[in-house]
């Protein structure tokens, strides 16, 4: 640790250097448990390497992919809990890169915050940690920005990057999806990461008591549930993709089914999903009673109980949910690919 290191001066102004240095300490615990065999560097330097092992692989294709967690983070500063929306970060980005069928190799994340509290930043980084653990990933790198006079002394921001790769020939490009395709459903853990900003506004979250029991949500409380972390398919995914040719993958995030779902799905075909196999859970059903939200908006705004959903050839829909069943996933079908110039069909 740095310990001659210090900026009256800048401390004046609202930064103080050597809380970063105390947080660097309190997360390296955490960074070490997604160390793989690929990291080639340690914590603080200026840029985190990592060496592609290339045994399988004929044509390697890197593919990245980054996001946030966004306002979902409202929920974490009210309920005071900051060990999961690092989970959220990992899960956004690792779940599209897995679309295309990429292992994920490494992430980084970015946190901006009004003041480094450095045991709140060091329970950010765990659930970044944590993450990287579920998705295979490691944390090579980071930075946190302490930026006095723009962000609110007791909030943040999060962001991430991961990148992946693949091989070219095994690329998901949906090439090959025909009629009569079978779209299989991945559950989600619950809201995930998206559709926040309407959510805070049903249930007027900054004026509600949030941390309630609701007996809808089996006892649970409000901010209990919408804190609940994104669920990352990526293990689950990649076991399916060792043994089934998979013709389609989209992550459900904002926009719902209608806006994602399609993204998978070549010209000339549409996917018609039945409502009724749809396993959407309470808090989805709590939020429309709530906010009187109509069907439609609700299936094109969240992911309604479905974080992911894959299409395979009718033959293989049996081995393909034995698999994902016997990696932890409650998989199930929810629909089929149809000849339409409707690119989805909810019915």
């Amino acid at each position: 640790m740095i310990t001659n290191s210090k900026s009256d001066a800048y401390a004046a102004a609202g930064v103080d250097i050597t809380a970063g240095y105390k947080a660097v300490e309190l997360m390296k615990q955490h960074i070490a448990r997604t160390m793989t065999s690929g990291v080639c560097s340690d914590v603080g330097g200026f840029g985190g390497l990592f060496e592609l092992d290339m045994t399988g692989i004929t044509k390697p294709v890197l593919v990245s992919g980054t996001d946030g967690v966004g306002t979902k983070l409202r929920l974490a500063f009210l309920m005071d809990k900051h060990d999961t929306v690092g989970i959220d970060c990992v899960a956004m980005c690792v779940n599209d890169i897995i679309c295309c069928g990429a292992r994920p190799l490494f992430f980084l994340d970015y946190i901006a915050c009004g003041k480094n509290v450095p045991e709140r930043i060091a329970d950010i980084v765990k659930g970044v940690a944590e993450g990287c653990v579920q998705a295979g990933a490691a944390l090579i790198g980071g930075e946190t920005a302490e930026m006095p006079g723009f962000y609110p002394v007791d909030e943040y921001d999060l962001a991430g990057y991961s990148t992946g790769v693949v091989d070219k020939d095994k690329i998901i490009d949906n090439k090959t999806m025909r009629e009569g395709d079978v779209v299989i459903a991945l559950a989600s853990s619950g809201v995930h990461s998206n559709g926040f900003s309407l959510v805070r506004k049903v249930f007027d979250v900054e004026n509600t008591d949030i941390k309630a029991p609701i007996a809808q949500l089996g006892g649970k409380s409000i901010g209990e549930t919408l804190l609940t972390p994104t669920k990352i398919y990526v293990k689950p995914v990649l076991a399916l993709l060792d043994e089934v040719k998979v013709k389609g993958i989209s992550h459900i995030t904002g926009g719902g089914f209608y806006e994602n779902i399609p993204r998978s799905i070549p010209e000339g075909l549409g996917a018609r999903i039945y409502k009724e196999s749809v396993k959407i859970l309470p808090i989805f059903k709590l939020i429309a009673e709530y906010g009187s939200i109509s069907e439609h908006d609700m299936f094109n705004t969240f992911n309604m109980g479905v974080g992911m959903s894959i299409v395979v050839a009718p033959e293989n829909v049996d081995r393909a949910l034995e698999i994902l069943k016997a990696n932890g996933e409650d998989a199930y079908v929810i629909g089929e690919i149809i000849k339409s110039e409707e690119k989805i069909t909810i019915c």
